[in-house]
């Protein structure tokens, strides 16, 4: 499934942080940030034929798949989407890259939002696809949504219960998220769906997921709206895409909650439910090659 990537470990502030590699040097470069309960394995559909024309790095996430499961501290100041942002920044200047395209699901495409936003000069565009910006999902949240995203109350928990929880049965957790979505388990091979259980399997494994939630109930919002405040928007291009069977278009305008943060924003919605990169692999591709190729 990536097959002639390399895998890299880079060191980011004291946390290493995984990487796959395409090695394809002189071609455009890519990054990929994954989602949640996932990691770069998302990718998995894509992955060869973006390596034809891109140079790719599918990262995972800090406290997600092979990356480190630093501790949060009091404040989840170690999850911040401005530190998991400088982790994308420590892999990619490790690889010789100082500029370049993003594209980025879920956790991953917050995490890219703070970088287009605290470093614009070293993004060239960004794909984000089926997310909100965070503020204006908890500032708008109702009960029909908190029900659809109840992982987002859950996780937030204060430790240890949240993580106790995940580590006593992780593959009742994945299924049971993964599967609460518009294409169930369809998408997902066995294999793939084994290595997002083993990410989550043994002790402290699911700290890292729990804190990267608490910290955007927390630190993320802090940054986000002294960003609204001083009226900071970035001007790194943003295309977005939803799916028509997901919760985002359902709940939000997801066009307009992105401008408020950038100066050009376009999008469409996709025939699909949330998993975009699994469920509707070559509208990602079409996407990749229109909007971040340049």
């Amino acid at each position: 499934m990536f097959e002639g990537y390399e895998e890299v470990v880079v060191d980011s502030g004291g946390v290493e942080i995984a990487a796959w590699t395409s090695r394809t040097v002189g071609r455009p470069p890519l990054v990929l940030l994954h989602g949640h309960p996932q990691t770069h394995l998302i990718w998995h559909r894509v992955a060869s034929d973006l390596a034809e024309e891109f140079d790719v790095v599918a990262c995972d996430l800090r406290g997600y798949g092979a990356s480190g499961r630093p501790p949060g501290g009091e404040d989840h100041a170690a999850y911040s989407k401005r530190v998991m942002a400088a982790d994308v920044l420590a892999i990619m200047r490790h690889l010789g890259h100082e500029r370049f395209a993003v594209a980025a699901h879920d956790r991953g495409a917050r995490v890219a939002a703070r970088l287009v936003l605290d470093e614009p000069e070293a993004v060239s565009a960004a794909l984000f696809m089926d997310i909100a910006p965070t503020l204006f999902m908890y500032e708008n949240t109702d009960r029909a949504f908190a029900h659809a995203y109840w992982h987002w109350f859950f996780l937030t928990t204060p430790a240890p219960m949240a993580e106790q929880l995940l580590e006593g049965d992780p593959r009742a957790y994945v299924e049971s998220v993964l599967a609460g979505r518009h294409a169930g388990l369809v998408p997902f091979p066995a294999e793939i769906l084994d290595a997002y259980v083993a990410a989550l399997t043994g002790p402290g494994a699911a700290h890292g997921m729990c804190e990267d939630y608490r910290a955007a109930a927390t630190i993320d919002l802090e940054h986000d709206r002294a960003d609204l405040a001083a009226g900071h928007r970035t001007d790194v291009p943003l295309r977005v895409l939803w799916g028509r069977h997901g919760i985002i278009g359902r709940f939000f305008e997801p066009l307009e909650m992105w401008g408020r943060f950038a100066t050009t924003v376009s999008g469409r919605e996709v025939d699909c439910g949330h998993y975009i990169p699994e469920e509707a692999p070559a509208e990602v591709l079409a996407e990749i090659r229109a909007h971040l190729a340049g």
